[in-house]
């Protein structure tokens, strides 16, 4: 089966990276509270109970934000198609998953979608590769950053704009990242959510 005709990304977030190449990593609902006093527009949101992620969606979207919710990692979604009814149904406008079928019906449904790829080796890389060309994400995450250096030119072929995540831990980080042709990074840790790439060496 041939890949899908490439979809052009969705302007907002390459608006929103290009002035703040930090999405923020958000674990539970008292993260997901801080996040909306932020500056940062771009979020993924992980680990919220069923009961407490409908109004976490709502005060995300209200302060603003564009929040991909983690359908792997939000007790009770599962991974089928309801899953993803349920969440367009409550306001989400963005979701993450580590399952091209869950990005493919994701954006069928008009929802944006992130790709979490995680590289352990080469030929686990050039898998992914395949898999994102078959499930045209708007985003890739991948992970873990410090690979970067070594993927480069296989993560550039994605064709997809991609974050580096896992072990940014600095202001350099991000910086490196970036420089590897991210277009940002995804990090938990809260003092980088409001970096602007302005503020970054390589950005000046």
């Amino acid at each position: 089966m041939s890949p899908r005709p490439k979809r052009p990304v969705d302007r907002r977030l390459l608006t929103a990276l290009a002035e703040y190449p930090v999405m923020a990593a958000l674990v539970g609902t008292a993260m997901a509270e801080r996040f909306t006093a932020t500056p940062a527009p771009l979020g993924v949101l992980a680990s919220v109970p069923l009961v407490d992620l409908q109004a976490t969606v709502a005060k995300t979207t209200a302060a603003g934000k564009i929040v991909f919710v983690n359908i792997d990692s939000t007790p009770g979604l599962g991974h089928d198609p309801g899953a993803l009814t349920y969440l367009k149904g409550i306001g989400a406008v963005a979701v993450c998953s580590t399952r091209a079928g869950i990005v493919e019906r994701a954006s069928a449904l008009g929802l944006l979608a992130m790709q979490k790829v995680f590289v352990t080796d080469r030929s686990n890389l050039h898998r992914s590769v395949q898999s994102v060309a078959r499930s045209q994400p708007d985003l890739v995450q991948l992970m873990p950053a410090v690979v970067l250096p070594y993927v480069e030119r296989q993560a550039r072929d994605l064709g997809v704009p991609y974050l580096a995540a896992g072990f940014v831990q600095g202001a350099p980080d991000v910086a490196a990242a970036l420089g590897h042709g991210a277009a940002g990074v995804c990090t938990s840790d809260e003092d980088l959510w409001g970096l602007r790439r302005a503020a970054l060496p390589a950005a000046r």
